[in-house]
């Protein structure tokens, strides 16, 4: 049921197959699908969870009146459409991986969907882009602000680094040395 209330959420995109031509072809689909989109940098970092190669990270923030079962919908359509095999180890090589991190305030499972997303305060890959866009934002369940809650992240294991990435133009991140 779809109350029509207009929401931020925030989206995982990552791959680590043909890296950059999913990530751009998700962000075309994405904009085209819902607009204006927040752009995190976007990150290169080792594969958690199985040995492969490293993975293109990055978070984008949209807003949308949809349900999150709408929302799902089209995020498995456009994986889909990046050729996303469902087949095979949940921990594995992806086209293209979108994961609906938080829908507004909602909690629990919602339409099928766990909110927020555990990745967000388990993967480095996930939460530190999310504090580039929305380091004020709270947690919904904690309530800590994502700031806060990646100054305590305790995921210093986890390797990753800013890359160069362009879209539609647009320099969405630069090479940093370290982090």
């Amino acid at each position: 049921m779809s109350e029509c209330v207009q929401r931020r959420v925030y989206l995982s995109l990552g791959s680590n197959i043909d890296r950059e031509k999913n990530i751009l072809a998700c962000l075309d689909a994405l904009a085209e699908h819902f607009g204006e989109l927040i752009i995190s940098p976007v990150y290169e970092s080792e594969s958690v969870g199985f040995t492969g190669d490293s993975f293109y990270n990055l978070v984008v923030g949209i807003d949308s009146a949809l349900s999150v079962g709408e929302l799902a919908v089209i995020m498995r359509d456009i994986e889909a459409a990046n050729k996303r095999s469902r087949a095979g180890p949940k921990f594995g090589p992806r086209t293209l991986d979108i994961d609906i991190l938080t829908c507004g305030e909602l909690t629990g499972l919602v339409d099928g969907v766990d909110l927020p997303r555990d990745e967000v305060t388990e993967n480095a890959f996930v939460l530190l882009p999310l504090v580039d866009i929305a380091p004020n934002d709270r947690h919904p369940i904690s309530g800590k602000a994502y700031r806060d809650i990646a100054t305590n992240f305790s995921g210093s294991e986890q390797k990753l680094w800013h890359i160069d990435f362009t879209w539609r133009g647009q320099c969405i991140s630069k090479k940093v040395d370290s982090l």
